[in-house]
């Protein structure tokens, strides 16, 4: 079981270094986090990606749009495209809800499970992100970008068999991001409880720190749960309610919130949506 385990482990390792090769490493437009040097570079693109030209950006001012139902009736749609930056998150739509949300996105942070496979929500300036929270997640990608036979099997649902993005759109979210939110941030174990199922960041949580490192300032709109009414809106679009966040076992909201209320209070971030 154990060298099973190391197997899959360095398949994972040599997947994740071929696709961060083939998708950050061939360019000279990955965005470096401030407070890092610039990647080598190793080959050119042939297309540049949309964000090529926030580099020379000497301050950049971003929005962290999350998908909660505190969106709605907002019309905040103006507001957040005046961002320098703007990030989402998963399938939250654009299309039908420009006035609450905006029309324009820099990144959004996906994995596969969430990542849209309708055409219609192809932005040609957005560059995706994949959040790989496991080695499928990877594996998933490179079945997609080599013309492979997708197994759906170990996907919590069932994962987008095709992707509505160009190549050149698409990148990988650096683990390091992801075990800032999960150990820093928010203050996980290392190793949970065997009668505890492991917990892992919200993509909010991770696209925020996400703008920690490559933003010099941090906006947030749609970040709001409101527990008080469970049959309140989950998110601005959709029919899903609060009751179902309040029953997912792998995210750990208290401490999500409690994290959200000391940066907006620390005045960290300002928050649109706030009361």
């Amino acid at each position: 079981m154990r060298g099973y385990l190391v197997a899959i482990f360095l398949s994972a390792v040599f997947l994740y270094y071929v696709l961060h090769c083939i998708l950050w490493g061939t360019n000279a437009y990955g965005v470096p986090p401030v407070e890092m040097k610039k990647r080598n570079k190793i080959q050119p693109c042939l297309s540049k990606p949309a964000f090529a030209s926030l580099l020379s950006v000497p301050c950049k001012k971003c929005v962290v749009v999350g998908n909660g139902g505190v969106l709605k009736n907002k019309t905040l749609g103006e507001k957040i495209d005046s961002y320098d930056v703007i990030i989402r998150m998963n399938n939250g739509p654009i299309l039908g809800h420009e006035e609450e949300v905006g029309r324009r996105t820099t990144f959004r942070l996906f994995y596969p499970e969430s990542v849209f496979s309708d055409p219609n929500h192809n932005d040609p300036n957005t560059t995706v992100i994949l959040t790989a929270f496991k080695p499928l997640d990877l594996k998933w990608l490179w079945e997609l970008l080599t013309g492979g036979k997708i197994n759906t099997n170990g996907f919590w649902k069932k994962p987008a068999l095709n992707l509505i993005y160009k190549p050149y759109q698409i990148r990988i979210l650096d683990p390091f991001i992801i075990r800032t939110a999960a150990y820093e941030l928010l203050h996980f174990p290392k190793v949970f409880p065997k009668n505890q199922k492991p917990k892992h960041p919200t993509t909010g949580i991770i696209a925020i720190t996400l703008a920690f490192h490559i933003c010099h300032e941090v906006h947030l709109a749609g970040f709001k749960y409101n527990f008080s009414d469970l049959k309140s809106p989950l998110h601005y679009f959709g029919n899903a309610t609060m009751s179902l966040m309040n029953k997912n076992a792998y995210h750990n909201v208290t401490a999500e919130q409690l994290f959200l209320k000391d940066i907006i209070e620390k005045n960290f971030v300002i928050d649109l949506t706030q009361d």
